[in-house]
């Protein structure tokens, strides 16, 4: 009986290694009914959604999702850098421009840019930033665009969008990619020197986030248009909301849905998302009244149509291009959505470092600094750690469209991430600030900032959708180096062919699920077992490339894990969704700040600012992770074996110490290269009335007689002087404490501090503005 039992288990040994190593019984058996399975466990997904899977281009995220990342190849990618002409002009026109701004005139008594502005921004071609010097732009880097509308957002947030738009997602940008020749000589030269204003219109009442199922709708037909009796084109009818530049356009990008109910083209009755250009002062078309966004006063408004015909060449890219409306705008989108929020996001964040630091150290409660005490320090340190990582992962996504990317994945990261992260930088600052944050008035250089800050939330993708649905949804696809091969199989009409492309990808992706399950278990028990580090790594980050190594292992296995256990319904489960984009988005803001620190040459004035956003970031990477675990729909034997693969010893990831965040507090409220580091690209105004260039004065100033004012604080101490401020100077002064230079530092000082404090008062009628009290005489 025992050598039957061994022959039997003998016999099964050989059956189940021939399962899997014979090819033809591993494709015709394993592979065949693993297809069967995997087909059911696909989700249905539509035309628009496929085409949002398919745009844009895979970049780093596929490292991300390989579970072993070539950190030496991430470090090997050029440092993005501004040409001397890029330079030339954020040092001249644009610090112009800045200069011209004054927000609360803009948004509270002109509602809108006033014409010099409107002419400067035209007439130094703003409007031109991504438009080749053939065709009369400025032909500017990505990472140029992505600086030019960062400077301007500390500046202005109504001139940031203004700007930003026509560069961003619209006819320009969907001109130079898919416009015919006749298109882009006609129309590009126009928009680089503002003859033209530009507008793209695609959300509706109905269609926001879901904006694929628009219901404006185009029907193929034949009219009188110019005196041409009978022309072959289309009848639109359309409602559009939020549409940003609207008001004033006069060239109107639009999508809409297209049909050919009589056959016309030949082709199929429900030809698709198309888009054409449109003069605004077409027949038919109404550009209605304003929206205020949150009281913003940049241009944006409804418009409709009513039986408005255009001629077929008027579809961007001709006749050729119709129904191809939703790819078109997908793969823009991959990099539009790259550069223009996350750059308002890192000014906005800039500027609450910069501001709060300032602010920190000039405004003084019980007879110390606001930025010395703990609490203030813990909200510094958050601004200026998000501040930091932000701002690299700026750069580098701007650096991979100058690379020729269009990552799509990427840019739904940082798109989410930065403004969130700035609207926390931007909620910290006001915190600080107090009331001379709540004030609304000409020398409140926050408070546009915050109110503005859930428009960035809300468009190019709502945030709550971003998280929950696009990120790891379209990565999972995407950047996976089996699921798009797999499925691509699946859908292979052609039996044989699928079978065998399916057999391959399977056993691929057998072998890189069971890698990743040893690594993430190993690596979980002891991170000195990575050996994939940068040959040159600094001795300081060392240990964080081990410890995202070990992160995207453990990432890559859930992946798997989650994908076979719930097929097609994850994309229905989107908070365990979120939680793995969520894994994905802080390995790629974490790779961001590596390369970062190795790019700007390993400074050791900033590792406060990198260890303190690695922490916090590999801190949250295992909340979300240990999140995921707890929610995961499996059996509890099941859940506690994930878990020990993932966290063979506990969860060890802490947050930022307090004293961590005591040093980078600390950086924000001292003039230092660190601080000038963080802060580089924002505009600092010269002239020295306005608040923003008080606030820098004061600082200095405040810096500068900390030492008399601890004489003075010992004197009181010491019974030798009153406790009256107003009588310390002189009463210092006449005892030989301080000298008459530092009673007048002291005196400006005070002088400066009060001007800095005070808020904004108006008269009963809200008409008139009082100047702050503390007025320095001349």
């Amino acid at each position: 009986m025992s050598e039957f039992v061994l022959l039997l288990f003998v016999a099964l040994l050989v059956l189940i290694v021939a399962l899997f190593t014979v090819p033809f019984l591993r494709r015709n058996i394993v592979s065949n009914l693993a297809l069967r399975v995997f087909c059911k466990l696909l989700p249905q997904i539509s035309q628009t959604e496929q085409e949002a899977l398919d745009a844009g281009t895979v970049w780093w995220e596929g490292e991300l999702f390989s579970g072993k990342p070539n950190w030496d190849k991430l470090l090997a990618y050029p440092k993005p850098t501004l040409s001397t002409e890029e330079q030339a002009f954020l040092d001249g026109p644009v610090e112009q421009l800045c200069a011209m701004l004054d927000e609360w005139h803009i948004t509270h008594e002109r509602h809108d840019l006033p014409p010099d502005v409107w002419q400067f921004i035209r007439g130094n071609r703003f409007f031109a930033l991504i438009i080749p010097k053939e065709y009369g732009g400025l032909g500017f880097s990505a990472l140029a665009h992505s600086a030019v509308v960062m400077k301007i957002s500390s500046r202005s947030n109504t001139a940031a969008v203004t700007v930003m738009v026509p560069n961003s997602l619209g006819p320009a940008e969907l001109l130079l990619h898919y416009g015919t020749e006749e298109q882009k000589n006609h129309y590009l030269p126009r928009l680089a020197n503002g003859t033209e204003i530009p507008c793209f219109a695609l959300t509706g009442p109905e269609a926001g986030s879901d904006a694929g199922s628009i219901p404006d709708a185009g029907i193929v037909c034949r009219a009188e248009f110019n005196g041409q009796p009978d022309v072959l084109g289309i009848r639109i009818n359309w409602e559009k909301r939020y549409i940003t530049l609207g008001p004033v356009a006069t060239l109107l990008g639009l999508a809409f849905r297209l049909y050919d109910p009589d056959g016309l083209l030949g082709g199929e009755k429900d030809i698709g998302i198309t888009l054409a250009l449109i003069p605004t002062n077409t027949p038919g078309i109404d550009i209605g009244r304003r929206h205020f966004p949150l009281n913003g006063v940049f241009q944006n408004g409804p418009n409709s149509g009513k039986d408005v015909f255009i001629p077929m060449d008027w579809i961007i890219g001709g006749q050729e291009k119709a129904g191809q409306g939703w790819r078109m705008l997908m793969n823009s989108l991959s990099v539009g959505r790259s550069i223009s929020l996350p750059a308002t996001s890192v000014g906005a964040a800039k500027l609450s470092a910069w501001s709060s630091g300032a602010y920190g150290r000039v405004r003084v409660q019980f007879r110390l600094p606001i930025g010395y005490f703990e609490g203030v320090e813990e909200a510094l340190a958050r601004i200026a750690g998000n501040t930091y990582m932000m701002d690299a992962a700026r750069v580098m996504t701007a650096g991979a469209v100058d690379l020729g990317e269009e990552p799509s994945v990427i840019s739904a990261i940082v798109k989410y991430h930065l403004t969130e992260r700035s609207r926390q930088a931007i909620n910290d600052a006001m915190d600080i600030h107090g009331g001379k944050g709540i004030c609304l008035g000409p020398s409140n250089y926050l408070a546009r900032t915050y109110q503005q800050t859930p428009v960035g939330i809300t468009v190019e993708g709502a945030n709550i959708l971003t998280r929950n649905m696009i990120i790891f949804g379209q990565g999972a696809i995407r950047a996976h180096p089996f699921t798009l091969q797999e499925i691509s199989a699946a859908w292979d009409q052609d039996r044989k062919r699928s079978l065998q492309a399916f057999d391959k990808a399977l056993i691929g992706h057998v072998a890189f699920t069971l890698r990743n399950a040893f690594c993430s278990l190993i690596f979980g028990f002891s991170l000195r077992l990575i050996k994939e580090v940068p040959a040159n790594a600094a001795s300081e980050t060392v240990n964080y490339y081990r410890q995202l190594t070990r992160f995207s292992a453990s990432f890559a296995l859930l992946t798997d894990v989650a994908m076979l256990k719930l097929g097609g319904t994850l994309k229905r489960r989107e908070r365990l969704s979120a939680r793995l984009g969520d894994v994905l988005s802080q390995l790629y803001l974490c790779s961001a700040t590596l390369k970062r620190f190795e790019d700007d040459g390993r400074p050791a004035a900033d590792l406060p600012f990198l260890h303190w956003s690695m922490q916090d970031a590999l801190y949250r990477m295992q909340q979300a992770l240990h999140e995921f675990l707890l929610n995961f729909p499996v059996r509890k034997v099941t859940r506690c074996l994930l878990r020990l693969m993932v966290f063979p010893r506990g969860m060890r990831c802490q947050p930022p110490p307090d004293t961590l965040s005591h040093q980078v507090a600390r950086l924000i409220l001292t003039p230092g290269e660190a601080r000038d580091r963080l802060t580089m690209g924002i505009y600092l105004p010269a002239d020295e009335d306005d608040p923003l260039a008080l606030l820098g004065q004061a600082m200095v100033s405040a810096i500068s007689c900390e030492p008399i004012e601890a004489r003075l604080r010992q004197a009181v101490k010491d019974k030798t002087l009153t406790t009256h401020e107003d009588e310390q100077i002189n009463q210092a002064l006449a005892q030989g404490i301080i000298s008459d230079r530092e009673a007048t530092l002291l005196a400006e000082m005070k002088a400066l501090r009060h001007r800095v404090i005070m808020v904004d008062d108006f008269s009963p009628d809200l008409q008139q503005v009082g100047n702050p009290q503390g007025e320095i005489p001349a």
